[in-house]
């Protein structure tokens, strides 16, 4: 199966037709894929409810796409690379036939334990092999999957099992994260004590360390697979039946779970996998995100395997056991696509070439940014070093609610543009909007970013409250799905995101966004990376408090601050100077890269005591480090 486009040409050709006819296009699109029964309607929506609904009617199950429909053609091809977390451990090669097989076997286990379709089963897993048999079991059964970052907190754990009303969890003894084992099952048990819903709790052997047991819920994984056959024929799904839940932080810190359905998903999924990556027959695709996000869902399972891709599931971090991993992994499998966040490679940055110049990297030929948008040094960073200057290097936007990629170049086809996303593919419709809520007619402009048409993988509502689905992102615009991002559209019609739009400071009267600021901060040549949020101020309302991280050996002084908020001076306006300016280690981030800004308004308020739960970041430890050292 091919969806591909493959020239600029072609790619106009498309996006027009999508625009002109957006039925007949997806249409054709998903006739490609297997379906159990064609769909009677291919869209219906109302965004004043909201509602959105995409081939009606239509019968399929995903892992039949994924899995089923490649057995004949390429059963014997090696479908995840599953790189262990260190580079000691053998590495796992998984054949399509290998890979159905254990989905089947582990479904029947979850049949087993009491799961049936439309139960929602929490995943609390390492980045193993496990981990994506277990995703594709439930979708194999009809069971919604709610995959939950295997660093989480017992408590943002507990959260999600009882938003969801979970009935059986998964999880492992342990996980392998660089140097150090986090103690799953420990953490499980500590959130199974507020969260009744669990009855069944099937544990993974990964560490092998000692545990506790509850025979009551407890099974062990491997026994019980050694009670069931690998013959379990897939549920027969509607399109818009639930396929799977995901949750993605609030700006009130509730998180939210948005939900994706089975069609619509699917076919955005791989169409936008194999036309922003270009993947060919026999390439080795990386992408280096957890499954834990919605990067992890599209990119690294559904969309590679439904396309009959070859994908490395990796389990380690990019430092361990040093700088050079990741060229370590891409020459030892000549990986040919690699995409990774912006946060990973400004963290590689500061570190010497040397970690990567003793690997042959000459395999890659596409490279992707995901998480954030990528600033200018970054990106020459990535496409000096990595890509060799021979890589189109695809700065891809989109979110745990649009399900796949919405605005990016395609490699080699469409043209990169640093910093930019640069262009939406066929079927997304952006548009900028003004302060009075109106769309910017002109190409160049500066506004707010909103989707004015439906596109198949649309999260269709937050679990178990549409009301704040319909507030979040239908409210702001009437008829506009509204993202909550800011962006600027060059004379081509290139987009760059500049930002969270809720990331702007009224400061004397000014509204300023902090996205620009952060950007002249990051230019200057010992900065890597700044994150500026407002705090209470007794003459201008508010003021600017700058977090900044500095290369490592750059001395941190009084004439670094000045020449910082110069910069600032120089290209925004001396009314945007921080009035505070304090030099980090670290910013708090997400697991997928995004800064919490949330929480260092908190610091730079004062409000340390009301921070709430820290354990779900990327790095937790920073924020003590912070606090510490507050100005």
């Amino acid at each position: 199966m091919s969806l591909q486009i493959q020239s600029l040409e072609a790619y106009k050709e498309a996006y027009q037709k999508s625009v002109e006819n957006p039925s007949l296009f997806w249409d054709e699109i998903a006739n490609q894929f297997l379906w159990r029964k064609k769909w009677t309607k291919t869209l219906e929506y109302d965004w004043t409810v909201p509602e959105t609904k995409w081939f009606l009617g239509g019968q399929m199950n995903i892992t039949e796409n994924a899995l089923d429909r490649h057995l004949e053609t390429r059963g014997d091809q090696v479908a995840l690379i599953c790189e262990p977390n260190s580079p000691e451990e053998e590495t796992k090669y998984i054949t399509y036939k290998e890979l159905h097989s254990k989905v089947c076997a582990f479904a029947n286990v979850l049949k087993r334990n009491g799961a049936k379709k439309g139960d929602r089963i929490c995943i609390y897993m390492p980045m193993i092999l496990e981990l994506s048999v277990a995703i594709l079991a439930c979708a194999r059964i009809g069971a919604i999957h709610s995959v939950v970052f295997a660093g989480f907190s017992s408590t943002a754990l507990a959260a999600r099992i009882n938003d969801a009303t979970c009935s059986i969890l998964l999880t492992a003894d342990g996980g392998f994260r660089g140097d150090k084992i986090t103690p799953l099952k420990d953490i499980a048990d500590e959130a199974l004590k507020n969260a009744p819903s669990i009855k069944k709790s099937i544990i993974c052997q990964r560490t092998y360390q000692n545990i506790t047991w509850n025979p009551s819920i407890d099974v062990w994984w491997h026994e019980e697979l050694e009670k069931v056959d690998d013959n379990c024929p897939a549920e027969t799904m509607d399109s818009e039946d639930m396929l799977f839940i995901l949750y993605t932080s609030g700006s009130t810190g509730k998180p939210k779970g948005m939900v994706h359905t089975c069609g619509g998903y699917m076919i955005y999924a791989t169409y936008s996998f194999q036309n922003v990556f270009q993947y060919k027959e026999g390439d080795i695709y990386w992408c280096s995100a957890d499954i834990g996000w919605i990067t992890g869902h599209s990119y690294i399972l559904y969309g590679p395997l439904i396309s009959g891709a070859t994908s490395i599931l990796f389990e380690g971090v990019p430092s361990y056991p040093d700088y050079g991993r990741f060229w370590q992994i891409c020459e030892k499998h000549k990986v040919n696509q690699f995409y990774t966040a912006p946060t990973a490679i400004r963290a590689l940055a500061k570190h010497p070439t040397s970690f990567i110049d003793k690997y042959d990297l000459s395999s890659l030929k596409v490279l992707g940014t995901v998480g954030e948008p990528i600033n200018e040094e970054a990106w020459h960073w990535y496409d000096d070093n990595i890509g060799k200057n021979k890589c189109p290097i695809v700065d891809t936007w989109f979110q745990t609610e649009n399900g796949g990629i919405m605005i990016t170049s395609l490699a080699g086809i469409t043209e990169s543009k640093p910093t930019y996303a640069t262009l939406p593919l066929p079927g997304i419709q952006p548009v900028l909007m003004d302060v009075n809520s109106n769309e910017i007619e002109k190409v160049e402009a500066e506004g707010i970013l909103a989707i004015k048409y439906p596109w198949p993988s649309i999260a269709r509502t937050i679990y178990g409250d549409h009301e704040r689905y319909k507030n979040v992102y239908f409210s702001a615009y009437e008829n506009y799905y509204f993202p909550g991002d800011g962006a600027l559209r060059d004379e081509r019609g290139n987009y760059r995101i500049t930002g969270r739009v809720d990331d702007v400071v009224i400061v004397s009267g000014h509204n300023l966004g902090t996205a620009p600021i952060e950007n002249a901060i990051n230019e200057h040549e010992k900065i890597v990376e700044s994150a500026v949020v407002g705090f209470p101020h007794d003459l201008k309302g508010f003021a600017l408090y700058a977090f900044v991280i500095p290369y490592d050996g750059v001395e941190v002084n009084d004439e670094l601050a000045k020449e910082v908020r110069e910069v600032v001076a120089n290209t925004i306006g001396p009314i945007a100077k921080p009035d505070k300016i304090q030099f980090v280690k670290g910013l708090p981030k997400t697991r997928s890269g995004k800064i919490m800004r949330r929480i260092l308004r908190k610091i730079a308020s004062n409000e340390i005591d009301s921070l709430g739960d820290v354990s779900t970041l990327l790095n937790p430890e920073v924020v003590k480090n912070i606090i510490e050292n507050k100005l």
